[in-house]
């Protein structure tokens, strides 16, 4: 059995038992629906650690009070607020909830028809004993025109279970000049920069074995200069694999591409945006490369900036999307739902271009953009991505 905490409060101006009838029966009725959970009423927050899952039934208007003495002091949330349709438990419910937007904290109002709030108690359970975790390798630092993408590693560790780990630029360049290529390809392209690209592969994937990662992000622009060949081929390989590889020593990019990866199951293209449209919801995105099993077709060129190595033109299906951003304080996000509309192949962008006619405004990208980079990945799935994040305590910036 699941155990759910609960802690009931009322005015003391009210009258009745302390679980009136109200009460009980919104109890009753979720404990008949989630027949795996046990609901247990408890009357002192001190037993309630981590790894406790706790609701706070709001039963009275005037409760208020009770919250801010007697919860807020002695726990620090998040705050799941049940509340039903009688004795103001839902008006002191919106008050209590504004006071903790107020103070920065996380909150949510549980109330409406049982099987929504008996969803939701389950998503949100699921969600917060998810075990994340993982082990993701910063091949360098972040390349120096990313100003904002620096990760406080601490945090990553607290709020994900993700551990960052340091991996010099020297020790990457050197394990890729002393790599032998193993891989067979089909790749019809010059046959010597295929070799180069497939040798800073070999030498990547090296260092994934060495320090056992589950994903990198690597300044691949140092790669560039040293190898002479660019690491998209790599990272597109990496990422169709399942292993996590950011372009640019970008950190926040390359956790939302982890989290869409274990929460979702889906891969992601990583992408600066070209293009913006307030008068149609439209935003264009290029980069020169993306996981091959996103493309319906690849077209291989150079890389964009370079003129040298190996860029990804892909195209990629006209279908839904959810676009993803995570900032580099981790205690923010962005996510929005579109649709592809078309394909692009313009010269002086990154090779693989996409055009997306977004479900609401792009003021976002404008005027409240958390960084340059931003995750594209097929399917609709705003809320799946927005409810989990929100349980780790980021907020969502409209």
């Amino acid at each position: 059995m699941k155990n759910i905490y609960i802690y009931p409060i009322k005015s003391m101006m009210s009258y009745g038992d302390l679980i009136n009838k109200e009460s009980t029966k919104l109890l009753e009725d979720l404990k008949n629906i989630n027949k795996d959970f046990n609901f247990l009423f408890i009357d002192d927050l001190s037993k309630i650690n981590k790894h406790n899952f706790l609701l706070i039934l709001v039963q009275s208007g005037g409760s208020e009070g009770i919250f801010k003495d007697e919860i807020y002091t002695k726990f620090n949330g998040p705050y799941y607020l049940l509340t039903y349709g009688s004795s103001n438990s839902l008006a002191a419910s919106l008050e209590i909830l504004t006071f903790i937007k107020d103070n920065s904290r996380k909150g949510e109002v549980l109330h409406g028809d049982i099987n929504y709030i008996s969803n939701r108690i389950i998503e949100l359970y699921n969600n917060k004993f998810y075990n994340l975790s993982g082990r993701l390798g910063v091949l360098g630092k972040p390349s120096d025109w990313l100003i904002s993408s620096n990760v406080d590693y601490t945090k990553a560790k607290n709020i994900f279970n993700i551990d960052l780990i340091d991996i010099s630029n020297e020790e990457v360049i050197d394990t890729i000049k002393n790599a032998t290529v193993d891989e067979n390809t089909d790749i019809e392209y010059d046959k010597k920069e295929v070799n180069k690209a497939l040798k800073i592969y070999s030498g990547l994937k090296k260092i994934v074995n060495k320090y056992h990662l589950d994903g990198f992000t690597i300044r691949c622009f140092d790669i560039i200069k040293e190898i002479k060949s660019s690491a998209c081929l790599a990272l597109s390989l990496f990422n169709k694999d399942n292993i996590i590889a950011s372009c640019e020593g970008d950190i926040p990019s390359m956790i939302s591409a982890y989290i869409i990866l274990k929460h979702l199951n889906k891969h992601s293209f990583q992408a600066n945006p070209q293009w913006i449209n307030p008068l149609t919801n439209t935003i264009e995105l290029a980069h020169c490369t993306l996981p091959l099993d996103m493309a319906n077709k690849i077209i291989y060129d150079t890389h964009f900036e370079s003129g040298i190595g190996i860029g990804l033109h892909g195209e990629m299906a006209k279908e839904d999307v959810t676009i993803l951003k995570i900032n580099s304080a981790l205690n923010e996000f962005y996510a929005e739902e579109g649709t592809i509309l078309n394909n692009e192949y313009r010269l002086d962008r990154c090779r693989t271009q996409i055009k997306i006619k977004l479900n609401n405004g792009v003021s976002y990208f404008l005027k409240s953009s958390l960084g340059n980079h931003h995750l594209v990945f097929y399917g609709h799935k705003k809320e799946q991505i927005k409810n989990y994040l929100e349980s780790f305590g980021l907020r969502n910036v409209k």
